[in-house]
Parts: C-alpha cells; structure tokens; sequence
C-alpha cells in the first residue's frame, strides 16, 4: 500500500462538494454557488501545487504522487492512481475549467442544487480518468462521466435537448462497451490491469486470446469516438449546441482530452508496433477529420454548432501528432490538447456572453455589437485568433510544434504529404474564425440591440482567465512544453525513437 492522498483529495474533492451540496437542505442558491466555487477552488488550488513540485528532470520517476491499494484482490485489480508529464498538465486543465464553468453558471436559477451536483461530480469522473493506473480503475472513470454529462444537457440545455443526451449517451456506451471487451481480452492474455506493468511488456510476443490488433481497435474505437475521428463524430455538434455553455466548455475543455490522453497512454504505449503498423490509415483519418470539419465550419450560422464543428478539426491535429509518433509530434498532440483546452473554452464562455446578453446565436441576426460590447469582442477575437494559431498565442505554438513534428516524422513514406494537406486546414479556419467575427462584432450598429449590455463583473473574472492562460502558454509555452516533454519521452523510447 502506497499513498500520499494529494491525487485522492485532488479527484474527490468535487464529488464531496457534490454531496455536501445535494444533502445540505440549509444551502440557499448563493449558498450552492459558493460551495462549488469553493470546492473547485481547491482542486484547482492542489493540482496547482502537485504541477509545481512535479519533478520533470531526466531520469526522475515517471509517475509521481502516487497511491496504490488493494481493491480486487481477485483479479489482480488496484487502487492506484499517479500523474506523469502527458497526465499533470490535463489535470491542471481540469481544475481550471472546473471553477471557470462554475463562475459561467452562476446565473442557473432552475434547480441550482442539482446543476452544480452534478458539474461537480463530471469533474470528478475526467479527473479520475487522467490519474488512474488501472485499467479496470480508469473504465470505472471513464463511465461515471456519462450520467452528470446526460442530466445536464437534457435538463438544462436547449433546443432538441433530450435528443442531444441521448446521442450523446448511445456513442459514449457503444465506444465503452468496446473498450471493456478490448480490456478484458487484455487481461487474459497478460494477466493484469496495470498500466505501467502492461508498458514494460512487450505483448506482441505475449500470446493473446485474439490478435493483438483487434485488441488495439476495439479499445481505441472509444478514444476515436470520445476526441472525436470522422466520421465518429456526429454526436459533438448536436451535444455542444443545445448544452448550457459551462458544459460546452467542459465537453470541449476536457472531455474530448480524454479521447487523446487514451490514445497516448494506452494506444500509443501499450501497443507501439500496432501503432506503427496502423499510422498510415490513422493519419488519413487525422487529415480528414482537418478538412471535413474545416469546410463543414465554413456552412455554420449557429454560433455554438460553429465552434463544435471547428473542434473536430482541430482534434485532427491532435490525431495526426499522435500518429506521426515522434517525441516532437506527440508533444505538439499533447500541447494541442491543452491549448484546444483554453481556447474553444473561451470560444463557448463568449457564446454564452453573447447569447445571454442578445438573446441571439444566428449568425445572420447578429451584427454590430461591439460598440454594445467592447469587452465582449476584444475577447472575443482574441479566442479567435488563438483559434487560427496567430503567434503569440497557444494555438500558434501548439499547431506548430504539431506539423514541425509530423512533417520531420518517419513513420511511413509520404507523411509529409498529409501534413501539408493538414495546413490548409489553418487557411479555412482563418476564414471562418474572421468571418464570424466580423458577422457578430462589426458593420453597421443595429437599433435592436440599443441596449444590450457588455460581460458582467463575474464574467469578466472567467473570461479574462482565459486570456491569461491563452497568452501565458503562446508567450512562454516551456511553462507546460517541459512537463509534457518529460511524460512523452518514455512513449518515444516504446517506439523505438
């Protein structure tokens, strides 16, 4: 038994929140508020100070803050739980997301306790995915997601809301359902959950109970889903279009980051010489999902389905540095995760500004706010800025370690090719990110819209957040580039690199 409880305080302290909230009858609305805030604050308080002691020297111990228990004793099954250079940084992000989607709800007035019971409990379940060692321990994770995410949207989304959880629900449970078959197969042909014991394995010579490659697919089928891959992806922009905006700000922050984490942590590491053999069709799939949700973006009016499908290409980055398997491009994947984390976060957090402000997501009914709303569309167009990858911000920073690091790779012959059809993704998303700006933002005032009022005391607090992370990573992006160089390093040595 090994423990030191800062992960356990760390990924439980929001579901505690979530108790204390649900069973504290006394609690008024502003109560409720204050509790998740507080609550959030913590955690995000604790990762902040893991991140800091986090030891990323060459030669340091991989996983770090550990905690290891017995929990089924029977099949080989742990409690344990511990964070690297690719898992810290996702935590962080967690955190972080976690209290900002608190202070963006503090205007829910229908059923407060349950709202925030249940965003609590979310942050949870993704917080236990990005520290659990365990195979069995990171399923568990990965499903308690699922039930906060539907209750959210059907609740307190929008339009056709029950339709939207639901879809949501039914690729969750198939893509899950997949990976459970994939792990179990795991565990009978190498007798243990363990992550790291699977990673020092060399199981294509261990003999498996069926090929080692259908164990591959059948548990990155989740991850593909979960990022999501075209053409896995069309519960994304009906989830994000009728969630509250705090849940399209975790869908998108967080959520899709499981699906990349996975494919890393246990795609990528545990199944290198799969990984190499398939890279060839998997950067194909990157290079599509660019693309498709590129010019699939360009036909959007709806302000939130804009940004939802813009994710999807953007998530073809994250595919196609992961694919390209070199320790530059699974940094650039890692980096996007990040970076895509703070920026389509923004991206949301805006939408909703607007939209409780104009009552209005239609692009074509929009127009001329920014004399209404100076601070709206200054940060506004700076998330989409980010967006496009202007210097200086995360998005440059993250999109260009990606495409250095895939068009250098030598994971197949013509890589470079699909890299450059990558870039031309930038170019269409420069269109679309400049022309909703303008469509929103400028031209001509309009009289409806007289007396609109710009972003409130509390938003301005979440927003500029935001901005801070966006410019801190674009300005000195070694504040996260080390940690996450540290936790690549050892996937690359799996390769062979």
């Amino acid at each position: 038994m090994e423990f030191n409880f800062i992960l356990s305080t760390i990924v439980f302290l929001p579901a505690v929140g979530a108790i204390i909230i649900a069973l504290g009858r006394g609690l008024s609305p502003r109560g409720i508020k204050l509790a998740a805030a507080l609550f959030t604050l913590l955690a995000f308080g604790l990762s902040l100070s893991a991140y800091f002691q986090f030891d990323s020297a060459p030669g340091g111990p991989l996983f770090q803050f550990r905690e290891a228990a017995s929990w089924l004793p029977s099949i080989n099954s742990q409690y344990h739980l511990g964070v690297d250079g690719l898992s810290l940084p996702l935590v962080v992000l967690t955190t972080f997301l976690g209290i900002i989607s608190v202070l963006i709800s503090w205007k829910i007035n229908l059923r407060p306790r349950e709202y925030f019971a249940w965003l609590l409990l979310l942050e949870t379940g993704i917080l236990g995915v990005f520290t659990s060692l365990d195979l069995l321990l990171f399923f568990l994770f990965w499903e308690v997601e699922l039930i906060p995410m539907y209750m959210l949207i059907s609740i307190w989304g929008s339009g056709r809301k029950e339709y939207s959880a639901t879809k949501f629900v039914v690729y969750t449970i198939f893509g899950s359902a997949l990976m459970l078959v994939g792990m179990l197969a795991l565990y009978a042909s190498a007798g243990t959950f363990d992550i790291e014991a699977l990673a020092g394995m060399n199981l294509a010579t261990v003999h498996t109970v069926i090929p080692l490659a259908a164990i591959f697919f059948l548990i990155f089928m989740a991850f593909a889903i979960k990022l999501p891959v075209f053409p896995f992806h069309t519960w994304l922009p009906d989830a994000h279009t009728d969630a509250p905006t705090a849940v399209s700000v975790i869908l998108a922050g967080v959520l899709l980051k499981m699906g990349g984490y996975g494919m890393i942590r246990i795609s990528v590491t545990l199944f290198p010489t799969v990984a190499k053999e398939w890279a060839p069709l998997l950067v194909i799939l990157a290079v599509g999902s660019v693309l498709y949700g590129a010019a699939v973006t360009l036909r959007q009016t709806d302000l939130k389905k804009l940004i939802a499908y813009s994710s999807v290409s953007h998530m073809g980055y994250v595919l196609l540095g992961i694919f390209a398997l070199t320790q530059v491009s699974l940094t650039g994947a890692a980096l996007q995760m990040v970076s895509h984390g703070v920026v389509t976060g923004l991206l949301f957090a805006m939408v909703g500004v607007v939209y409780d402000h104009s009552h209005l997501r239609d692009l074509s009914k929009l127009g001329g706010l920014a004399r209404q709303m100076p601070v709206a569309a200054v940060v506004f167009s700076i998330a989409g800025m980010a967006s496009l990858g202007l210097p200086g911000t995360s998005g440059f920073v993250a999109e260009f370690v990606t495409f250095v690091g895939s068009f250098t790779s030598k994971a197949f012959d013509g890589i470079q090719f699909y890299t450059i059809l990558g870039v031309v993704g930038i170019a269409v998303t420069a269109g679309y990110i400049l022309w909703m700006l303008q469509r929103t933002f400028y031209g001509p005032p309009q009289e409806k819209f007289a007396g609109v009022l710009d972003a409130g005391g509390v938003e301005k607090v979440a927003i500029f957040s935001f901005v801070v992370a966006i410019m801190l990573l674009g300005v000195y992006p070694a504040v996260v580039t080390g940690v996450l160089g540290a936790g690549i390093a050892p996937v690359v040595r799996l390769l062979g690199g």
